[in-house]
C-alpha cells in the first residue's frame, strides 16, 4: 500500500481524549496496509503559553539570542505532542516512535523563530516504517548547520508535513484541521461560504498568501514544487468513518486545470488583518529611491507587501507600502532612524487600521471586467480603497479594517460564490 502523511493541528491535539482519537484514525489508517507518518503541533495554546512565559520576562527586546532561546522553548510543545501521540498508539496496539525535528534530521538555515527548510534525511524514518512502525515527527522545527534548534514560524507544522511527504515521496499529505476543507471565504463570516472539492494549486497558494489561514504559503509552496498530493479534511468527523469515504473528503488542492474549474471566475475571497501601512512622505524621485527604502527593511528580515509609489511633484514622491502588523513599530522605527534620515524624507507616517481583501480565481485570466465590478461592489458600500495589487489570477486592495467584514460579504455576493457550480 501506499505511504501516506497526515498532520493534526492543535484543536486536533487539544487533549489527552482528542489524541486518543487520532491514534484510533492513524491506526485505521495502518491496519489498512499504509505505511504512516504523522507531524502533530503542540497542543492547542500550548505554543502561545510558552512564548507568553518569556515574553514576561523580556516584554520589549527583540535580538538574534533572544530568538534562538524562544525556539528552544517554542519546539518544546511538539515535543510533548508527539510524545502523546506515540504512546497513545501503542496503547492501540500498533508500534510507534517519536522524534523531534533534529532527530530525523530536518536541517534549515539560523533564521530563528522562522527558519526555512533545506534538506530532510529520511533515512532513520524509512527504516521504522520498514520494521512496521508508524513514525511522529515534531513539526514546526529543525536543527541548523550549528546544531542549534530552530522553529518555521506560526503554521510551520503544515510547511514540516508537506515538506516530509515532499523527501519521502508519499502518495498523499493529508492536513487535518478544525475545517472539512477550504471554503470561498471564512464561513465565520458569510454563512453561505461553500466549501470547495477541489481547487488548483495556484489558487490555494494565492489564497494562502493573502491571507486564508487554512494552510501556510510555505506548505503550499512546497508542494507546488514538489507536486506533493495535498488534501485539507476535518479532524473532527468520526475516526471509524469509512477509509475510502475519508480519502475523498474535504478539499484536494490539484494541479490539473480542468474545463469545469474555469467556469468558475472568482473561486474564493480572502482577507487578511495583520497588515499596517507606513508612508514616507516627501522622498526625492530618483532612481534607486525604492532601494534605498526597501533595502534596510529587507536586511532587518522584514516582510514587505503591498508597494506603492505616488506620481512625482516638484522632484518629491510618496512611498508607502504595508508589513505584517507584528513587524509595524519595528518598520516604523527603522524608517524614522535611519532611512528617512538617509533619503532625505520630509516625514513618515503609519497606519496600524487597515486590511487587505482580495478575490482569487484562475478564471480571471480569460475574463475582462472582474476588477471594476470588484470595485463597483466596495464603491457601493462606501468602502474607499487605499492602495490596489494586482496579478494574473488576484486583485487585492487595502482598506480600512473597520470595512473587511462588509467588504467580504459584499464580494461573495456580487461574484455569486454562494451558488455551486453547475
Amino acid at each position: 500500500m501506499a505511504l501516506i502523511v497526515h498532520k493534526y493541528g492543535g484543536t486536533s491535539m487539544g487533549s489527552t481524549e482528542r489524541i486518543r482519537q487520532v491514534a484510533k484514525r492513524v491506526a485505521k489508517w495502518a491496519r489498512a496496509g499504509h505505511q504512516m507518518v504523522v507531524v502533530p503541533s503542540a497542543m492547542s495554546g500550548e505554543t502561545n503559553r510558552l512564548l507568553g512565559l518569556a515574553k514576561e520576562l523580556s516584554p520589549e527586546s527583540s535580538s538574534a539570542e533572544l530568538n534562538r532561546e524562544l525556539d528552544l522553548i517554542a519546539a518544546t510543545g511538539e515535543q510533548v505532542s508527539v510524545g502523546l501521540l506515540a504512546i497513545a498508539l501503542q496503547a492501540e496496539g500498533m508500534q510507534a516512535v517519536s522524534y523531534a525535528g533534529w532527530q530525523v534530521p530536518i536541517k534549515t538555515d539560523s533564521s530563528f523563530t522562522k527558519a526555512r527548510i533545506e534538506s530532510i534525511d529520511d533515512q532513520r524514518v524509512r527504516a521504522d516504517l520498514a520494521a512496521g512502525k508508524v513514525v511522529i515527527i515534531t513539526g514546526f522545527q529543525g536543527i541548523d548547520p550549528n546544531g542549534h534548534v530552530t522553529t518555521l514560524g506560526r503554521g510551520g507544522s503544515d510547511t514540516s508535513a508537506v515538506a516530509v511527504a515532499a523527501a519521502m515521496k508519499a502518495a498523499e499529505c493529508l492536513i487535518y484541521t478544525d475545517v472539512d476543507g477550504v471554503y470561498t471565504t471564512d464561513p465565520r463570516i458569510v454563512s453561505d461560504a461553500r466549501r470547495l472539492h477541489t481547487i488548483s494549486f495556484e489558487e490555494m497558494l494565492e489564497m494562502a498568501s493573502l491571507g486564508s489561514k487554512v494552510l501556510q504559503i510555505r506548505s503550499v509552496e512546497f508542494a507546488g514544487k514538489y507536486r506533493v498530493p495535498l488534501r485539507v479534511l476535518s479532524s473532527f468527523t468520526p475516526w471509524d468513518i469509512d477509509i475510502e469515504e475519508e480519502a475523498k473528503s474535504g478539499t484536494l488542492i490539484t494541479f490539473e486545470e480542468d474545463v469545469k474549474m474555469e467556469q468558475a471566475v472568482v473561486s474564493g475571497i480572502a482577507f487578511n488583518r495583520d497588515e499596517a501601512k507606513v508612508s514616507l512622505l516627501g522622498v526625492p524621485d530618483k532612481p534607486g529611491i525604492a532601494f534605498q527604502i526597501l533595502g534596510p527593511v529587507a536586511d532587518a528580515n522584514i516582510d514587505v507587501d503591498v508597494i506603492i509609489q505616488n506620481v512625482s511633484h516638484d522632484g518629491r514622491t510618496d512611498f508607502s507600502f504595508t508589513v505584517h502588523r507584528n513587524d509595524y513599530q519595528r518598520t516604523m522605527e527603522l524608517l524614522k532612524t535611519r532611512v528617512a534620515v538617509d533619503t532625505g524624507a520630509a516625514s513618515v507616517v503609519g497606519d496600524k487600521n487597515i486590511c487587505k481583501v482580495s478575490i482569487v480565481g484562475i478564471g480571471m485570466r480569460s475574463h475582462v471586467g472582474v476588477a471594476s465590478k470588484m470595485f463597483r461592489s466596495l464603491s457601493e458600500e462606501g468602502i474607499n480603497i487605499q492602495m490596489i495589487t494586482t496579478s494574473e489570477i488576484k486583485t487585492s486592495v487595502v482598506i480600512d479594517e473597520k470595512y473587511m467584514e462588509l467588504a467580504v460579504r459584499a464580494l461573495h455576493k456580487a461574484f455569486e460564490l454562494d451558488q455551486p457550480n453547475s
